[in-house]
């Protein structure tokens, strides 16, 4: 019997479904421009077949004072629900640029406090090991 206390509704109806989650190997530094808004060696792989693998940065290599929390919000029956942050350097093109799970399902919390970025918004540049 499970005792998970926040189970993913998506894993209980689909058990099938596999997303991994491991370290990334290697630097990743997400720019607006000539603004650095993050810069890490302690990235997370998300990889969620049929989508592309997203990389996750721990919180403390991001530099919110360049980010601004909106409105939105979405919802994941695996991951649970995702909060938004507009890059403020990107102007208009930086909105809702940075997504975070910051109270994910059990089955994700590797990627509690940590965000991701939208590669069509900034640049995210990573360099493997």
């Amino acid at each position: 019997m499970d005792k998970r206390a926040n189970p993913a509704p998506g894993f209980q109806r689909n058990p099938d479904k596999v997303i991994t989650v491991e370290p990334y190997r290697g630097a990743v530094t997400v720019s607006a421009g000539d603004t650095v808004i993050a810069r890490s060696t302690r990235a997370k792989l998300l990889s969620e077949p049929p989508y592309p693998a997203v990389l996750y940065i721990p919180f403390d290599d991001i530099d919110f004072s360049k980010l601004e929390r909106t409105g939105h919000s979405t919802h994941c029956p695996y991951k649970g629900d995702a909060s938004y942050w507009r890059v403020v350097p990107a102007g208009e093109g930086g909105k809702d640029a940075m997504w975070a799970y910051e109270q994910p399902f059990d089955e994700m919390t590797e990627i509690r406090d940590h965000g991701a970025f939208y590669t069509s918004k900034v640049t995210v540049g990573a360099t493997p090991e």
